[in-house]
């Protein structure tokens, strides 16, 4: 997406915020945690997650919206509007500053031999067999590590690249859906903003 305008609130996604947040605790809540981990999305991030010993930090964040009331993270207008597609899909999401991308990007499972600063500024090898995305000058994102600090959208940032990540199990239509919200979200806070790319690729 191109010639967003990242401020840091937006009165009508906040309201979107709270509609999203109503949403998932009407969804989940009754049921319990087992209905949130049974469901299909989060089985499937469950099962590749517990690859690598890690817990899906995503379904974390949903039980803290549904049992603990928590609110959904609003740190800019651009990265409230991804986390809100985030959450009410339980799709994995990175956000990029295209500016800061180096063409071309490529998807790759890593070796264990690569590294790279993650937000935070910690370095991370990532997994071996996890799925990541580099651009020509290093890693932009890996499943278990997160996005990388070199990329991180900021104040200033205008161009974007939003890349979802789909283990097995998870159909690629949902994942167009996925970036279809995140498309309608940011369009909220960022009307002049225009999508120049929606695609999804399948490893079958």
């Amino acid at each position: 997406m191109r010639g967003a305008r990242n401020s840091p609130m937006h009165g009508e996604l906040e309201k979107l915020r709270e509609t999203v947040e109503q949403d998932l605790r009407a969804r989940f809540f009754a049921g319990g945690k087992e209905a949130l981990r049974t469901e299909p999305v989060m089985a499937a991030y469950r099962s590749y997650y517990k690859g690598f010993r890690k817990t899906y930090h995503v379904e974390l964040q949903i039980e803290s919206v549904v049992w603990k009331d928590r609110r959904i993270p609003s740190l800019s207008a651009l990265v409230q509007a991804m986390s809100m597609a985030e959450l009410k899909n339980g799709l994995l999401t990175a956000g990029h500053d295209l500016a800061r991308v180096v063409p071309p990007v490529r998807i790759a499972v890593a070796t264990g031999a690569e590294s790279y600063v993650s937000m935070g500024g910690e370095e991370r090898v990532p997994k071996q067999g996890d799925m990541m995305i580099a651009d020509t000058t290093g890693i932009i994102s890996s499943i278990i590590y997160g996005p990388d600090n070199r990329t991180a959208i900021g104040p200033d940032t205008k161009d974007l690249l939003f890349t979802v990540y789909a283990p097995a199990g998870i159909a690629i239509e949902r994942v167009r859906s996925h970036l279809e919200d995140i498309q309608r979200f940011v369009a909220v806070a960022a009307p002049e903003a225009i999508t120049e790319t929606l695609e999804t690729f399948s490893a079958d």
